[in-house]
């Protein structure tokens, strides 16, 4: 009985490492304003509901292995978490865009710990993302797509060559879903800057700074507001293709 709960607490304690890592900067799941205990609960409920379905056998290694065992695990866990993170921060970026073009940019909105200063736009758009993961039952799809990483990364064994190339696609990829997103309002930006310019030299005594403030944030809000939901919705979809195969 002492080995068999010695070797099922050792494994819980793999899986630990792997989802709890994962879950500490899984987007809805790892938000700094959500409770510290909160998180943790729910990471340990998740773990310990998960880890029978795990490859992760019940041992008892020496402290050499578990310590090898655990490095690799954490370092799968914290790839996976912060890979999501990265790619859930075409959000912020793209909301940073359009309160550039809008003329909102500095109407700074209060940080949800993930960027430091971010602008009315970006917040609400990262909120609606939040919002839109559950409402869309995409956190089922995190769930499983971390108990589908045993597959994709076996257990204690992290390729670490192929997480380098692809941590670099999910960059390159979440900049390209940002500028997606925002690209309705830099057109809109360039056609009405390009309109009022030329209004401003047929009529010099325009004043062209006051009509291009009020224009601006009018036509950028009314923008915003058609094109969030596609928006969002284009951008839960990305996200959770990214969790059906972790490549970008």
């Amino acid at each position: 009985m002492e080995a068999f709960a010695s070797g099922q607490t050792f494994g819980f304690l793999l899986v630990m490492a792997r989802l709890g890592s994962a879950l500490m900067f899984m987007p809805g799941f790892g938000e700094s304003f959500v409770f510290l205990r909160a998180r943790l609960a729910l990471a340990l409920v998740i773990c310990l509901a998960l880890y029978p379905a795990t490859p992760v056998p019940p041992l008892t290694p020496d402290p050499v292995t578990l310590a090898r065992l655990m490095a690799a695990e954490v370092t799968v866990g914290i790839w996976i978490g912060l890979a999501a993170r990265v790619i859930f921060s075409a959000l912020e970026f793209a909301g940073a865009q359009v309160g550039q073009v809008s003329g909102l940019a500095n109407a700074f909105g209060p940080s949800l710990g993930t960027f430091q200063g971010a602008t009315m736009v970006a917040t609400f758009l990262t909120m609606g993302g939040l919002a839109a993961l559950f409402a869309t039952n995409t956190h089922y799809l995190i769930i499983r797509a971390l108990l589908y990483s045993y597959v994709v990364f076996p257990f204690g064994q992290p390729i670490l060559g192929d997480m380098a190339d692809q941590m670099v696609r999910a960059v390159s990829g979440s900049f390209y879903i940002g500028l997606t997103l925002a690209a309705p309002f830099l057109v809109m930006g360039l056609i009405l800057n390009l309109g009022l310019g030329l209004a401003n030299r047929m009529l010099p005594t325009l004043p062209v700074f006051f009509v291009a403030g009020s224009v601006l944030i009018g036509t950028g809000f009314l923008i915003l507001a058609v094109a969030v939901p596609s928006a969002l919705a284009a951008f839960i979809d990305r996200f959770g293709q990214w969790f059906g195969s972790f490549t970008m």
